[in-house]
């Protein structure tokens, strides 16, 4: 059995009071459920010969008396559980989502990755289920055995019996359900990525007439998921029957024993109805865990998945002695591999950029500019090498700590549902107003913002909907510069932009050098590296030059030569330090 991960040991441990609690309650709830058994012996036993209606009377407020607090430890438990899967699912949800986050950097698709999260909704409905409780009620079996034994020892052996016979189904249909119930986890996973594919590429499905063809595999995937959804529910549907009739001839039997020990003069007539009741009671936790076996397994796999999951992905540890960088970028011969793959798309790449110095990233499509900005700000690990800020490796700071120095655009500008304020600030709970509005002027984009008619309150939908290309693009330079991060790393930052957009990126990349940060801009524009001095050229994931602007132009001729100040020399090397 593999070991629980501090994350899954700490919220059990938070939990202990409760379980503790849990199964006291439990205790108390199966002694209360003897109140029918014994209320039916009484009856029988006593009243009936005495014809006492006063006695009747007192044992039946008596009886409902003790069904009332019954009902009301019933109740509680439930909430008890409700609460111990809120508290579990509050202890690890951070954690998975910030995995399924992640996930996709390296490669797993979005149907895949949300697997954990479909994990911790198993384990914390089937928390919030009826199958808990008969878990809690199996240790209690033994009380029922020996109640069954002191009416007499036949009636306890035919109890002993039944339960026997009811866990070789129980352990039968365990058996037989494992392989069909995974089988169906992994179709219904691979339906998942059919679905997830067919709606990210709706477009191309729509335009070149592939609906049908994607429609055939998902028929395909679906059929798969609902054969072997089909052969659990037939295997688990027949032992449920088979629990229920054996339940059933087993009371039978019982109150046949009754009668004839009756008959022998070995017992009462109170014994009858009573070991009746008390058959069925001690054998229902079997039956109910019976019915939903499907739920049981299915928790049991997902349980196991968010073990292994977290276990293998350890937390991030915190480092409380790292300060805020603020002298030097070093890439010290940095090899990153794509997401998914072991090819290498930058390889061995090496320079330094001073506080206050800009770089331009260029090369032809496919040479690993893209690649090299987002292993730059932490976004893809290296391989190989490390990325320093101040000579630190960033891999030593937490994602958290290091985005509060980072500024990031991607090329496809991702904004959220939300206010173009909250975009801006990066939806920082604590985001102080002034801070906003100084990234939008560093940007450029105040006047644009305010002209809007609910100004910086402006709801977007998902994506920036609402918004042109470039209208999301400058929002999203804002954002970069929220916080005036010490790295700004900017990938195709003019690819929606207009002149008037351009001019704004131009001095917002001036306004970060001369407060002392560094900028890396990566291009296929010339306008974009109007404020840049320094370019570094890739070529098949290599860079191939490093050196002042001009220079670097004139030998790789990538970008629109220019001419050449007299004391500019040629490129350096590119592991050299600008």
């Amino acid at each position: 059995m593999k070991p629980l991960s501090p994350d899954l040991s700490a919220a059990l441990t938070g939990c202990r009071p409760a379980l503790v609690s849990l199964a006291i309650v439990s205790g108390l709830v199966n002694v209360l459920y003897l109140t029918g058994s014994f209320f039916m012996l009484e009856v029988y036993d006593r009243v009936i010969p005495s014809r006492s209606v006063p006695s009747l009377i007192a044992l039946l407020l008596l009886a409902l008396i003790l069904y009332a607090f019954q009902g009301a430890l019933e109740s509680l438990r439930g909430r008890m559980l409700t609460r111990i899967s809120a508290v579990i699912d509050e202890a690890l949800s951070p954690r998975v989502f910030q995995y399924v986050v992640r996930s996709s950097l390296s490669g797993a698709p979005s149907g895949e990755s949300f697997l954990p999260l479909r994990d911790l909704d198993q384990v914390r409905g089937f928390l919030s289920s009826p199958g808990p409780t008969a878990l809690c009620d199996l240790p209690f079996m033994p009380l029922y055995f020996a109640v069954c034994f002191l009416f007499h020892p036949l009636v306890g052996l035919a109890l002993a019996a039944g339960s026997v016979l009811l866990i070789l189904i129980n352990v039968t249909t365990d058996r037989l359900t494992r392989g069909p119930s995974k089988a169906a986890s992994e179709h219904a996973r691979g339906r998942n990525l059919v679905v997830d594919a067919g709606c990210r590429n709706a477009d191309v499905l729509v335009a070149m007439g592939m609906q049908g063809h994607f429609t055939t595999r998902w028929e395909e995937a679906n059929q798969n998921y609902i054969l072997s959804q089909q052969r659990v529910t037939d295997v688990a549907g027949l032992f449920s029957a088979a629990s229920k009739v054996t339940r059933m001839a087993l009371q039978s039997c019982v109150l046949a024993l009754g009668a004839w020990l009756v008959i022998n003069g070995e017992g009462s007539p109170g014994i009858i109805i009573a070991s009746s009741i008390l058959l069925g009671r001690a054998l229902a936790p079997l039956d109910s865990m019976i019915a939903s076996w499907k739920g049981v397994v299915a928790t049991h796999q997902a349980w196991g998945r968010l073990t292994a999951l977290l276990a293998n992905v350890p937390q991030e540890r915190r480092s409380a002695v790292l300060g805020a960088p603020g002298r030097e970028l070093k890439a010290d011969a940095v090899c990153v591999a794509p997401p998914g793959s072991n090819r290498l798309t930058v390889k061995d790449v090496s320079f330094t950029l001073k506080a206050g110095q800009a770089v331009g990233v260029i090369g032809p499509s496919g040479s690993g500019k893209s690649t090299l900005s987002r292993a730059l700000v932490g976004v893809l690990p290296a391989a190989r090498g490390a990325v320093r800020l101040d000579g630190t490796p960033i891999s030593q700071w937490t994602s958290t700590d290091l985005g509060h120095h980072i500024g990031y655009l991607p090329q496809d500008v991702a904004l959220f549902a939300g206010t173009i304020a909250q975009n801006i600030a990066r939806f920082a709970p604590d985001a102080r107003g002034a801070d906003i509005v100084a990234a939008a002027r560093e940007a450029g984009i105040h006047e644009l913002v305010t002209n809007l008619p609910e100004g910086y309150e402006t709801v977007l939908g998902e994506g920036g909907l609402g918004l042109s290309g470039g209208q999301r693009q400058r929002i999203g330079l804002a954002r970069a510069l929220y916080g005036a991060p010490f790295l700004v790393v900017l990938d195709e930052p003019n690819a929606n932009l207009d002149g008037e957009g351009e001019a704004a990126l131009t001095r917002a990349i001036r306004s970060v050098r001369e407060r002392g940060g560094i900028v890396v801009v990566v291009a296929h524009r010339a306008s974009a590296l109007a404020a840049i001095d320094l370019l570094i050229a890739m070529e098949d994931g290599r860079a191939v030059a490093f050196g002042p602007k001009e220079a670097v132009l004139r030998h790789t001729g990538h970008l629109p030569k220019a001419p050449t100040p007299a004391n500019e020399t040629t490129p350096r090397p590119a592991r050299a330090s600008a």
